[in-house]
Formats: C-alpha cells, structure tokens, sequence
C-alpha cells in the first residue's frame, strides 16, 4: 500500500492560536526540554550557521538546528534566519524562522510552521528558567537590556519567574523603542525604559542581556557581588563577570566552548576554562547539580540556543493545533516517483 503522508502546517497566526503566547505553558516546555537532554533522551548536534557574507560582519544569516527528542517520539530540525536588511522595510521581521517535525521511523514529515514566535518565547523562555534556579529569591529589580522582540517576551518570562519583581528596568540605546515596548505593559508590570545600562544594572539583583551586540558592554563594575546576570547572545558582557562568578552557567558546553567570538569559546581558548568549569542548566533541571545555594554569591550564565528546546515547543504546538482543528493540511505526493 503506497502511503501518502499528510502535513500539517501551522502559519503565524495558526501558532498563535495553538498557545505560543502563553508563557507559563511555554516555560514548562522549555523545562521539560531540559530535563529530557539532562535524563539524555535527546540527540542535539551543535548548530551550524551560513553567514553571507563569510568573512566579517554578516548581512544574514542561516543556521540549522536539528535534534530528536525519544519521550516525545519527534525528529525536528528549525532553520533560522536574519536579515539586517529586513530592517529597512517597515513590517519585516529581523528574523524569520521555520520548524519542521517528522516521524523519527519514518521519516515523513508531520509539521510544518512558522518558528519565529516560537524563538522569541523560547528564548526568553530559557532565560525565565534559569532565573527561576539562580536568580535571588528576594530580587526586587532587574534590568533587562535590549528592546527588540525579545525584550517583550524577556519581560513575560521574568515576571512568570519571579513574579515578586517589583520594577524592571527595560534599557535600549533607542530610548523610544524602549518607552513604546514599556508602554505595552502598563498597568500589568512596573516597567520602566531607559537609555543608561549602567545606572539601572548598578540597582538590580537580575540583569539579562538580549541583544544583536558582537561586544561586550555589560562591565564589571556596574554589577552587584550577588546579583545574577542572564547573557542570551554570543558575548555581550565583561569577561571578568564570568570569572568572578561562584559559578559559571551554559545551556551546552560543547556548542558554547566552540562557538567562534563567544565569551565561553573566549575562556576556554584563552583562559583555561574547561568543561568542569561550568554547570549545564540541564544538570540543574535533573537535580544532579545546585542552583544558586545562598543570597551572597555572584552567579553568571550564558546561553545560545539549543534546538531541541524548539522542537519541544513546536511540538506542543502541533498537538494543541492537532487538537483544535487548526491548520491546513498538505500532502508531499499523490503517488511517489521512483520508491
């Protein structure tokens, strides 16, 4: 019998619909991601980026992230992408991103969807998990810096972490931007803009970077002996936060430590840093390494992206689409050529 498979694919607003804007559910995807790398029950090659250029400073960018995820019985791979260009052009997303699930025994593909809303509260997904492990219970502000699209959902998921946060400082070169961003969450979360980084880390228990900066501009002597600082690019912080922090946080020590112009690639190349050096916030998730252990310590973390947190996303997201109806429904062929 020849099959036929059948593809679901998910637009923009089909995502949305399916709960891509419910953090707290977001974040417990997240987790659960982790917790399956951590029990390893997943298969996560490191991602591999086509800049255009080669050679100096991109244009855009391509990189694949493939991964399989056992408990969920999934195979999925996200294409990424960013266009510096888009920002000329009123209405185009920097970035544009596309998530495909298939049947790990068979290979046929199950979904195909749009991936950029998924990023964005995936990404600030991460960065609320680690907050939730190593931020300080008693954190009063935090400073979030960069207000892009994922400053927005930066703020989701902090105020899902620690919801007992009473002022956020949301810092941008482009104070507009930043007071527009702030002005979507009036009268929900004290948010406040503002252009000057250094004079709002100086206050904050938590700061979290979220930038497109290829340097570091976070420094150390803005940042508390106890606060908990989230670096959600490659490096955009000194390196001194990382070295006198009790202790270092990556999301994957193979990917970091051979990512080119990355603060841990830096360290390890450059300073001697080693994988025992380090703590994978999966191992935190599975309890088989500690959080922040006391109110005293200066805590550091550094993430990049990994692709089964994606995949573990969007494939909560085909199940609510599966659901609810939601979707249009392709086949690849009628009858294959050549079997």
């Amino acid at each position: 019998m020849i099959m036929k498979p059948e593809i679901l694919f998910l637009s923009q607003e089909n995502v949305v619909e399916a709960g891509v804007l419910d953090m707290p559910n977001v974040m417990e995807q997240v987790e659960n991601a982790y917790q399956f790398m951590g029990e390893g029950e997943v298969v996560n090659p490191a991602k591999i980026q086509l800049k255009i250029p080669e050679e100096g400073p991109w244009n855009s960018f391509f990189m694949s992230m493939p991964s399989y995820i056992k408990p969920l019985d999934v195979a999925g791979f996200k294409w990424a992408a960013e266009s510096k260009d888009n920002v000329k052009h009123p209405g185009m997303p920097l970035g544009l991103d596309v998530v495909i699930l298939s049947d790990p025994t068979t290979v046929y593909p199950r979904a195909i969807m749009d991936g950029t809303i998924i990023t964005a509260m995936r990404t600030s997904g991460v960065a609320g998990m680690a907050a939730k492990y190593l931020a300080r219970k008693n954190s009063k502000v935090a400073t979030l810096v960069g207000a892009g699209v994922i400053g927005r959902t930066m703020v989701m998921a902090i105020m899902t972490a620690l919801p007992e946060l009473e002022t956020i400082y949301l810092c941008d070169l482009n104070l507009p931007k930043a007071e527009a961003l702030a002005k979507e969450f009036e009268g929900k979360y004290n948010v406040i803009a503002s252009s000057d980084t250094e004079a709002c880390a100086k206050q904050s228990d938590l700061i979290v970077t979220e930038t497109t900066c290829t340097k570091p501009f976070l420094k150390r002597e803005w940042v508390k002996d106890n606060a908990t600082v989230i670096q959600m690019s490659g490096w955009e912080i000194d390196e001194q936060i990382a070295k006198d922090a009790a202790r270092l946080y990556v999301d994957s020590w193979a990917q970091l430590s051979h990512f080119k112009n990355s603060l841990i690639g830096h360290l390890h190349d450059n300073c001697g840093l080693e994988r025992d050096g380090v703590v994978e916030l999966q191992d935190v998730v599975t309890g088989k390494a500690v959080g922040r252990t006391n109110d005293d310590e200066l805590i550091c973390c550094c993430t990049l992206g990994y692709g089964a947190v994606d995949i573990t996303v969007a494939n909560w997201i085909y199940e609510n689409a599966k659901q609810m109806g939601i979707g249009t429904k392709l086949n690849l062929w009628e009858n294959p050529l050549w079997v």
